[in-house]
């Protein structure tokens, strides 16, 4: 295939014409696409029905006897620690099962940090100065809004197929009393699909920072969810941090959300037993106890990890074409026109795409205009401002696979387009 920046004029004014045929043709169809946020199918949804049948009027006693319709029970039921501390990889006193957002947790987290510090002698970190957080970007746009709602400036660093770029984030964190922390997805990040290497865990585990009050957020948002063919596996960061004795540097999240139902699955934070205690200390004051009969439905639908692994595996069947769908689209449409990259997940819930620089807003705008709603240009990026105008997140699972094709197949043609409209004439 031909580079665009090669082709003759004449040439490129022939594949406009021929590109802006095929564009008006699928604005006549009148579409209403879209695929701008990681949800889980309907079919998705469908694997989990069972557990709306795990408790019944007659059965709603945990293991150890707990009316589970009552109040009480802080840090979760027992036998739901024990399994989701399986799944987070720690110990079950290192965990806490909350309600059914991880994002309310880390959200909480930073408030209680804000309000009453991270424990230690670290006064509040509103009391202090300036609070800055490391953010690797492209990520996750609503990481980004929570320091941007607390007024948090967020300092972006590139991301790399193994993680963040630790040369960038070893410095920030060194050099700065004011840098408290970073965000990080470490298994199929939001958006790349990248899965931090062993380097990466053991460098965030154990540099220096200027800041004695700093924490990795570890949000482990889809440390389940693969469809290549076999699980990624990620270093445990608390074991590492642990080892480079850091033992309370890191918080981990993670949730069901993608597992079973989004809007009623279960909510987990794990960290070290001081970072734990301290959680409860906090939750003494914030709530009497969370839903526990949802957290036995968990735990009887799953049983174990491998309960949990089987289920996913169902899951990776039903978006494993949606998946194979965006790269054989962008594939066969832009693969050696020298405009475009992607990546290859093999897990998580999207594709991360590179236009060409200052295209990004004009590529979302035009597929708009014909119907496909795309996740907004700059959307991965702090305060929304990717420096380079050219990512655009790419989220196949909610819609048919039919529908990832001809969503795809418009942000192929809007990219050409673009891209053929800035070339020096």
């Amino acid at each position: 295939m031909t580079e665009l920046s090669a082709l003759a004029p004449e040439d490129l004014q022939h594949l406009r014409t021929d590109l802006m045929q095929r564009y008006t043709a699928i604005c006549d169809r009148k579409l209403s696409l879209d695929i701008t946020r990681g949800k889980p199918s309907p079919e998705q949804l469908d694997l989990s029905n069972g557990l709306l049948e795990m408790v019944s009027s007659q059965d709603f006693h945990s293991a150890e006897g707990v009316d589970c319709r009552n109040y009480g029970g802080l840090d979760g039921l027992p036998e739901a620690r024990t399994l989701f501390a399986a799944y987070m990889d720690v110990a079950p006193e290192e965990i806490i099962i909350g309600g059914n957002s991880s994002l309310n947790l880390m959200y909480d987290t930073f408030l209680r940090a804000m309000q009453h510090g991270v424990g230690g002698d670290a006064p509040p970190w509103s009391r202090q100065p300036a609070i800055k957080f490391i953010c690797p970007s492209p990520g996750y746009d609503r990481h980004f809004a929570i320091c941007e709602q607390l007024g948090i400036e967020m300092l972006p660093v590139a991301m790399t197929a193994d993680g963040p770029d630790m040369d960038a984030v070893e410095s920030l964190a060194a050099q700065d009393a004011s840098v408290k922390g970073i965000w990080c997805v470490p298994i199929y990040s939001n958006p790349t699909g990248a899965v931090y290497s062993d380097d990466t865990v053991d460098r965030l585990a154990r540099m220096t920072t200027r800041a004695a009050d700093f924490r990795i957020f570890w949000d482990n948002a889809y440390a389940v969810h693969y469809f290549g063919e076999r699980p990624a596996r990620v270093r445990s960061i608390l074991g590492a941090c642990k080892a480079a004795g850091n033992p309370d540097r890191p918080f981990l999240f993670g949730s069901t959300s993608k597992i079973t139902f989004p809007g009623a699955g279960l909510a987990m934070m794990a960290g070290s037993t001081r970072n734990m205690s301290w959680v409860r200390d906090h939750l003494f004051f914030q709530t009497i106890g969370p839903d526990k009969l949802n957290q036995l439905r968990h735990v009887r639908f799953f049983s174990d990890l491998a309960g949990i692994h089987a289920h996913m595996e169902k899951h990776a069947a039903i978006v494993r074409p949606r998946f194979q769908a965006v790269q054989e689209i962008l594939t066969d449409e832009l693969a050696g026109k020298g405009i475009a990259s992607w990546t290859r997940p093999e897990g998580g819930y999207f594709v991360s795409f590179d236009a060409p620089e200052g295209c990004a807003r004009a590529i979302v705008k035009m597929a708009a205009e014909a119907g496909v709603k795309l996740t907004p240009a700059g959307s991965t990026y702090p305060l929304k401002k990717d420096p380079r105008d050219n990512n655009i997140r790419v989220a196949p699972t909610f819609a048919s696979v039919g529908d990832v094709r001809t969503a795809v197949e418009v942000l192929a043609i809007c990219t050409q387009i673009v891209a053929i409209d800035q070339l020096p004439v």
